[in-house]
């Protein structure tokens, strides 16, 4: 069975259980598509009303957007099992003679760089999602805009959960060239949408509070 075919509870129970995934990697996709889903929400809630009828065409292609991105933050649920895997499998691998260490190491490079691909396309994914959270704030229906700030700050917290699953990767590799180039598009992701997403929340909260 597919994780993502799980119960809430049974998920929710592998996350605390000793079962090697779901782990973080897998956690920070589905709370990413419960962040997309919630941008959804807003959508949904304003498409078709006549006080929104200006933003109506804008309002689609977002929830056609935030549609696809749910799917594929759920994708990403599995994609990062799957890459663990093998990644375990290689720790586990035999480095006594200096044969054994050199074939670990070569199935290290290769397993590692796959293990940062998909918190990496999480984060990448989650980026997009906070843009969009952050239209349909702008746009959506007043009486749904709490959804989008808890939209925005699930895709906040998922963004930073998978950068967490990129760096314990590269800190291991040995190519450390490559590991740079993955912490440095990391980085940038977060210096760049940790602050997006707190100024999408903290509009949210203001108009919530004035």
């Amino acid at each position: 069975m597919m994780i993502t075919d799980s119960t809430c509870k049974e998920f929710v129970s592998l996350l605390g259980s000793d079962a090697p995934v779901p782990g973080g990697g897998g956690a920070s996709a589905l709370v990413g598509a419960v962040g997309a889903a919630l941008g959804n929400m807003v959508g949904s809630l304003t498409t078709g009303k006549k006080k929104y009828a200006d933003v109506e065409e804008d309002i689609q292609k977002l929830m056609k957007r935030a549609t696809v991105l749910q799917q594929e933050l759920l994708d990403c649920v599995e994609k990062d099992a799957q890459v663990f895997k093998p990644l375990a499998a290689a720790y586990g691998m035999p480095h006594e003679t200096e044969e054994e260490k050199k074939a670990k190491a070569e199935v290290m490079a290769v397993v590692l760089k796959d293990a940062c691909e998909a918190p990496m396309e999480i984060m990448r994914k989650c980026c997009e999602a906070i843009d969009i959270c952050g239209e349909f704030a702008a746009k959506g229906s007043r009486l749904a805009i709490s959804d989008a700030g808890v939209g925005v700050n699930f895709c906040k917290a998922a963004l930073l959960g998978a950068s967490l699953n990129v760096f314990i990767n590269t800190k291991s590799m040995a190519d450390k060239e490559y590991a740079a180039e993955v912490n440095a598009e990391a980085d940038k992701m977060l210096n760049e949408y940790t602050v997006r997403a707190d100024e999408v929340f903290a509009e949210v909260y203001s108009g919530l509070r004035a």
